[in-house]
């Protein structure tokens, strides 16, 4: 057998894909469902949180400035860890789905929370002050003028963000999680062939390719132009 042969029977076996193409397909279908459940949750809490800092009241803004700076500061591994092997100790148990949705919803919610503070901030202070002068209130004024202009400005930072971020569904397969790496390193255990990495490695190029080019899209589409 020739040194071509040997690699294309470990990483291209037609066998062993055939076995195992079905359970990449279903980690496929179950990266595709955490990613969505992650992106949703932490958008809409790092939304939340930039719009309760608005308000300016000190002691939760720095609460807010706490939990930010705690999960930007930790690894997600390492949440999941906590919340998955940590838990059960304090009585809480979760499965690895929601181990690994809600850490790395956590994440998300840590860097969108800064992407959509600092869009608030750039709109111009004049912006504030015309809309009050008309009779606005705070809260109009920071629906109606404020966000529609903080957000088209974080378009590109938000779609790097979301993107890297659901990248990290992968470290669900130290919990247990049978997504597409899990499913993939449980074929390579029991076929003792690495094949099912190639099948995992290709299905991660066939989920994340449109996401890139969808993201360069919104960005083109939306964000905002000086």
């Amino acid at each position: 057998m020739t040194s071509w042969d040997r690699f294309t029977d470990s990483f291209f076996n037609a066998r062993v894909a055939a076995e195992y193409l079905p359970k990449i397909i279903d980690g496929f279908w179950l990266t595709i469902a955490l990613a969505l459940c992650i992106i949703a949750t932490g958008l809409t809490a790092g939304l939340a949180l930039a719009v309760i800092r608005s308000f300016s009241i000190r002691p939760l803004n720095w609460l807010i400035i706490f939990v930010v700076d705690l999960f930007r500061a930790l690894p997600p591994l390492v949440i999941i860890a906590l919340l998955y092997f940590g838990l059960p100790s304090a009585g809480l148990t979760m499965d690895g789905f929601t181990a690994t949705w809600l850490s790395l919803s956590f994440v998300l919610m840590a860097f969108t929370e800064e992407i959509f503070w600092a869009g608030i901030t750039a709109v111009p202070r004049g912006q504030w002050e015309a809309a009050r002068s008309t009779g606005l209130g705070f809260l109009p004024t920071l629906g109606h003028v404020v966000l529609p202009q903080a957000i088209r400005m974080t378009i590109p930072p938000l779609t790097n963000r979301t993107i890297a971020i659901t990248k990290g569904t992968a470290l669900g397969s130290v919990v247990a999680v049978s997504e597409i790496l899990g499913a993939a390193q449980a074929g390579v255990s029991f076929s003792f062939n690495p094949t099912p990495l190639t099948l995992g490695a290709l299905a991660y190029v066939v989920l994340f390719v449109p996401v890139v080019i969808f993201g360069r899209w919104i960005e083109t589409r939306f964000a905002w132009k000086r």
